[in-house]
This record gives structure tokens, C-alpha cells and sequence, in this order.
């Protein structure tokens, strides 16, 4: 069976207007999560703590997409290819 990892994090952007960190070293990262629905909890408990500055915001990453199974080495895998 295929996982499905799901990475929320988050941080405080340049303009809530764009999806441009302002200090990448600060981002805060929740967790990683085996399925949507926890790491749509993770997400909702933390963009709710924030709700008062414009400049946070809070992501879902969908890490299982950024792998093709079915290729011997995907993209992501190499630097440069």
C-alpha cells in the first residue's frame, strides 16, 4: 500500500499577497502526517493559532506527488536532472 505523506508547515510571509517566506530559517514545521485528514488538523490548529497576522501562513505539502514509483529515478531524486 502506497503512503500518502502529507508535511505542513508554515511561517511568516513577505506579502500576504504572495507565497514568499521572509526568513526561509524560521519556518515553522509542523510534522509530517500519513494521511490528509491529520494533516489538515496539524494545518487547521496552526493557521488558527496565527489568525491574527495577515503575514503567517500555513501549507499542506502533498509529499507523496513529488515521487513517480513507477520511474527508476524521478526528478527529485538527482539535482540537476
Amino acid at each position: 500500500m502506497t503512503q500518502r505523506l502529507h508535511l505542513v508547515f508554515g511561517g511568516e510571509l513577505i506579502d500576504p499577497t504572495r507565497n514568499a517566506f521572509k526568513n526561509v530559517d524560521a519556518i515553522d514545521i509542523v510534522g509530517m502526517f500519513p494521511n490528509y485528514e491529520a494533516a489538515y488538523n496539524a494545518w487547521k490548529s496552526a493557521a488558527q493559532r496565527t489568525v491574527d497576522d495577515a503575514h503567517m501562513r500555513y501549507f499542506i505539502a502533498h509529499i507523496h506527488r513529488l515521487r513517480d514509483e513507477k520511474v527508476e529515478a524521478s526528478p527529485t531524486e538527482e539535482l540537476g536532472s
